[in-house]
């Protein structure tokens, strides 16, 4: 660890070999930017003069993944720690908009750094040698700006996925781009649809989660535009409600900003409303309404997820939330014991944290239903607290009392579920003796004899 600059002691360790073989190497990127903001680095990247042969020379009996040779960049596990050391080098021609063709490995730290993306990121740092900066990096991180390296235009048409990763490290830093590195962004955005939709979606996730998400929301949907084409019809669509002071996209931006930063949160705020201009309508009092546009934005969540190959479980707790934005949701227990049981309790939190949300992004005489929402959190805490009955299996009877019965087949779920039904709405306790009891008193009223299959 250098004075003054924590460090991770294994890259300062490979720092300290690779300089005893007569090479350069410093940590570089991130894990440098990092430092500087106070924060912790996730990882660390190195980046020396040594060709990979060299390094692969210099870690000898370590364990050795060739990640990218022929981009000069070789794993090291060192001490179950894995490094990423890459050659300085200067890049080809980008063909595909996202990858060099080829590389030139060099002996320059300046010119592997003029190759980097933006300047709070092309800064490296080693023990003894200090800080190299080459572009302002540092002054660009004590203004808060995102500035590429060198020519904008240039770095975006090399590889299109920068322009997402501008605004997305202005949204987990709260910087802003730079004016030329901002235009450069816009006039770049089509090649966005040549990257893969896998890293799209990293980059949206990791957007969507950090705290200035809702200003970038606003500030690009050209860009948004590309990778989110079902956003666009949302842009300017007026609400002509008077619940609404915001067209459907800022209502969308502002909602994000106010459910908390889990993704799937924020994909379910980003999504919710996907479908209100295809269900517009003018009612007779004047007021725009969107019958429907639940399901139809649903739908559109769905699409867009599949298309960017999101993990399924993730895709399906985000269509659902989106499915049912809107169900009522109230502080009588009743209902509330009602949607835990169609919910579950996660489900249950997840949609009313994005009713907060949406309702903060509402008029501002809207805005008050948040304290309605906080009575209805503090009711179902404190019903399930009391540990309710909410499934089959929280019953007091089984399916072996209720074949007893007489019960069997289809109907001994069937059974069952009407019993559920009927605790959840507190027209019975959930007592065996009352439930078999009801169970009775059903098949009294009904001509089937007992030991007949029974079903409902």
């Amino acid at each position: 660890m250098s004075k003054g600059f924590p460090m991770l002691p294994q890259a300062a360790q490979a720092i300290e070999r690779l300089r005893a073989a007569g090479h350069e190497a410093w940590i570089v990127g991130g894990c440098v930017r990092d430092v500087l903001l106070g924060r912790t680095p996730t990882d660390y990247d190195l980046t020396t003069s040594a060709l990979p042969e060299e390094t692969e020379a210099v870690f000898a009996g370590e364990r050795l993944i060739e990640t990218g040779l022929q981009h000069g960049t070789v794993t090291v596990q060192l001490e179950g720690v894995p490094l990423e050391i890459t050659t300085y080098r200067v890049d080809g021609g980008y063909t595909d908009a996202r990858h060099p063709d080829g590389v030139t490995f060099t002996r320059s730290l300046r010119e592997d750094a003029a190759r980097r993306d933006f300047t709070i990121n092309a800064m490296a740092y080693a023990p003894g040698e200090g800080l190299q900066d080459f572009f302002g990096g540092q002054a660009d991180l004590s203004a808060g700006v995102i500035r590429a390296v060198g020519e904008a235009d240039r770095r975006f048409q090399e590889d299109a996925l920068r322009i997402l990763r501008a605004i997305r490290f202005a949204s987990v830093l709260g910087f802003e781009l730079d004016p030329e590195t901002d235009a450069a962004a816009r006039r770049n955005a089509p090649l966005l649809q040549k990257i893969s939709v896998e890293r799209v979606f990293v980059e949206l996730s990791k957007l969507l989660c950090g705290p200035g998400a809702g200003k970038i929301l606003r500030a690009y949907p050209d860009i948004l535009g590309v990778v989110l084409p079902e956003l666009t019809p949302t842009v300017g669509f007026a609400q002509h409600n008077i619940h609404h002071c915001y067209d459907v996209y800022t209502h969308t931006a502002v909602a994000v900003d106010h459910v908390p930063p889990e993704v799937t949160l924020r994909l379910a705020a980003l999504f919710h409303d996907l479908g209100k201009p295809a269900t517009f309508s003018m009612g007779e009092d004047g007021q725009g309404h969107f019958y429907g546009h639940p399901k139809v934005s649903a739908a559109l969540a769905e699409q867009i997820l599949l298309r960017l190959r999101a993990p399924k479980r993730l895709r399906e707790e985000v269509v659902r939330l989106v499915e049912v934005h809107d169900w009522p949701l109230s502080s009588e227990p009743r209902l509330i014991r009602r949607r835990l049981q169609q919910l579950g309790e996660e489900g249950f939190f997840a949609l009313l944290a994005l009713q907060k949300g949406d309702a903060a992004a509402c008029s501002l005489s809207d805005c008050t239903r948040e304290d309605g929402r906080n009575a209805v959190e503090t009711a179902a805490r404190a019903i399930l607290a009391a540990r309710p009955c909410l499934s089959v299996g929280d019953l007091a009877v089984n399916g072996r009392d209720v074949m007893a019965m007489g019960y069997c087949g289809p109907g001994v779920g069937a059974a069952l579920r009407l019993l559920l039904e009927r605790v959840i709405a507190e027209e019975i306790p959930n007592e065996k003796t009352a439930l078999l009891q009801s169970l009775e008193e059903k098949d009294a009223k009904k001509p089937e004899k007992k030991g007949k299959k029974v079903s409902f």
